[in-house]
């Protein structure tokens, strides 16, 4: 590939990781990242999220959460090549993560980098193909705020109501690009039944909570 069409694959970077097909080529090649305190031999691809290495948004989330449950269902929404779901399965080794994406090249360096890692509770799969059954105790997610207003709140509003009493969502929203405005509106759009807040700030990155609340017994 000559050096004005890779010019051309990197200018379209920020637009075609939303697809499920990109149209970058498939080329794998290693990554070398620390997750958990060691360094982890991955592969990347063009095409995706962050391929070349952990984003900042990412890194915050990751070094600001509490540890996710020890069990049940964990969800990564927008997995990208799986830095949040590869944390969480070797954080909770007793949990099934859940990682979706629509990108299905995403999808596909998930999988294989949890079983370059040995991550069995590691399951990356399109949205649609999660059991609509399925309640989530712990959600991470740096949401893909460049996909506009409208479809991110679709996207919250489709996983969010999915947690499970007591579950807690954390989300990761750079400050200048609406992390305010969306925590008011989360609080607004879930109502009565969950607890939003502003956790952490660092490096220009909000940390959102969203707690769903344990129904007492009915009176």
């Amino acid at each position: 590939m000559n050096r004005r069409m890779d010019l051309f694959y990197l200018m379209m970077e920020p637009a075609h990781y939303f697809n499920a097909q990109p149209a970058v080529p498939d080329v794998r090649r290693p990554l070398a990242v620390v997750l958990e305190g060691a360094e982890r031999s991955l592969e990347t691809s063009g095409g995706i999220f962050s391929p070349d290495g952990l984003d900042k948004g990412t890194a915050v989330l990751l070094a600001e959460v509490p540890d996710p449950s020890p069990e049940g269902n964990l969800l990564d929404i927008g997995c990208g090549w799986g830095p949040i779901a590869l944390t969480m399965g070797l954080r909770s080794p007793g949990a099934t993560v859940h990682a979706v994406d629509v990108n299905e090249r995403s999808l596909s360096i998930t999988r294989a980098n949890a079983r370059r890692l040995g991550l069995a509770n590691v399951r990356a799969s399109l949205p649609q193909d999660v059991p609509a059954d399925v309640r989530f105790s712990t959600i991470w997610s740096n949401p893909p705020i460049r996909v506009g207003k409208e479809a991110l709140h679709e996207l919250l509003l489709q996983w969010l109501p999915r947690l499970e009493e007591g579950g807690e969502a954390w989300l990761v929203v750079q400050k200048n690009l609406g992390a305010d405005s969306l925590q008011q509106w989360l609080a607004q759009a879930l109502g009565e039944a969950y607890d939003v807040g502003r956790e952490a700030t660092s490096k220009g990155f909000r940390i959102l909570r969203v707690a769903r609340r344990i129904e007492g017994p009915e009176k």
